[in-house]
């Protein structure tokens, strides 16, 4: 694991969940209950970086940001493998597909899920509730009840199966 300062700023993990080989530079926060899985990287260099508590970022996935442009992820989202998130905003509740990736100022509204795959353009508005596809990512629909139940269950798994892999930050 490399969790290292950079220019005076430090990673705040206190009460996270981490794999042993997430890499985590600089001006990160990490709140209680996420969890960062394998192969993650989270370079907070240029800028600050803040997971919600209970946010998955699962396995290789990498959050960056420009400078002026920090990344903030809300609480209770699961962030798929392989997602490249960078300088955006992701609210509460939300799932973020496998392989899909976020670019510069773009805001993703509480509770929406953006597809597998997707690529949601820079300072791209998604309204909150919303099921985004494609690339470029679009709105295609409003999420139904059975979509908004699948992220708390998301959420809940990786919670769980977290607490089971990983020590838990003090």
């Amino acid at each position: 694991m490399i969790v290292k300062d950079f220019k005076g700023k430090s990673p705040r993990l206190s009460g996270a969940y981490l794999a042993e080989d997430v890499s985590i530079i600089g001006d990160v926060v990490v709140e209680e209950d996420a969890s960062i899985w394998y192969g993650s990287v989270l370079r907070g260099d240029t800028d600050a970086i803040v997971i919600g508590a209970r946010t998955s970022i699962q396995d290789n996935s990498v959050v960056h940001c420009a400078s002026g442009l920090p990344t903030i992820i809300g609480k209770d989202c699961v962030v798929g493998h392989n997602a490249i998130l960078h300088s955006c905003i992701v609210e509460d509740g939300c799932l973020i597909g496998m392989g899909s990736t976020l670019l510069d100022g773009c805001h993703i509204g509480a509770g929406s899920i953006v597809a597998a795959g997707a690529v949601v353009s820079p300072h791209k508005v998604i309204p909150p509730g919303s099921m985004v596809m494609g690339v470029p990512g679009r709105v295609v629909r409003s999420l139904t009840e059975q979509d908004m139940s699948t992220t708390p269950l998301s959420v809940r798994h990786y919670l769980d199966y977290a607490a089971e892999q990983f020590e838990k930050q003090p």
